[in-house]
């Protein structure tokens, strides 16, 4: 008797593997409709199996933007100081924007799913937070205390308006991306140095 072969998503964690298998099903059937059940199915265990690791969808986009977070904070590293802050800051967003490229058809279901309900959208806004104080302590940005607040609420600013061109973006450069970020960017220095260590 033969054994099957193991792939290589198989051999992964749960977590892991059920966020891959929920974007899988995402680009596929469109977000609105996925289940934990399929989830569950696609990436091979028990309902129960899945409730251990994930209380409901919600969490399965939570963790999926932490591995996001995890990978921009690991291929931008140390930042250059001798950049100014904008710069940086802008090469600290333009990587997340490419490492969410990679599963761009899945987002843009789930992106367009928030409009039919405002509510999964609410509920991740707690964890864009925190992303954006990652992001900022990526930049070299101070993000403590009650200036780190406002600079992190600024920055999710930034980063909502340039995910909306983003979305639309089909530039291999993401050029229109690029140009949004730049302007938002902008807008917010204009707004006496929200974001940038001028505030």
């Amino acid at each position: 008797m033969t054994k099957a072969k193991t792939t290589k998503k198989e051999t992964l964690p749960l977590k892991e593997r059920a966020v891959r298998a929920a974007l899988d099903l995402a680009a596929k059937t469109g977000w609105a409709g996925v289940t934990m059940q399929d989830i569950a199915t696609k990436c091979k265990c028990t309902l129960a199996e899945l409730h251990d690791v994930f209380e409901e969808r919600g969490d399965i986009l939570t963790a999926y933007g932490r591995a996001v977070d995890r990978r921009v904070l690991d291929g931008v590293g140390k930042p250059d100081m001798t950049q100014s802050d904008r710069d940086r800051l802008f090469d600290v967003m333009m990587e997340r924007f490419d490492v969410l490229g990679e599963d761009r058809d899945a987002l843009q279901s789930i992106l367009k799913s928030f409009c039919t309900n405002p509510k999964q959208a609410i509920i991740g806004l707690p964890h864009l937070g925190k992303s954006m104080v990652w992001m900022l302590e990526c930049a070299g940005i101070d993000a403590n205390g009650a200036k780190g607040a406002v600079k992190a609420l600024g920055l999710l600013g930034v980063y909502l308006y340039t995910l909306k061109a983003w979305m639309d973006d089909e530039s291999e450069d993401l050029s229109k991306t690029m140009a949004a970020l730049d302007r938002a960017l902008g807008r917010a220095e204009q707004w006496g140095g929200v974001v940038l260590n001028r505030f």
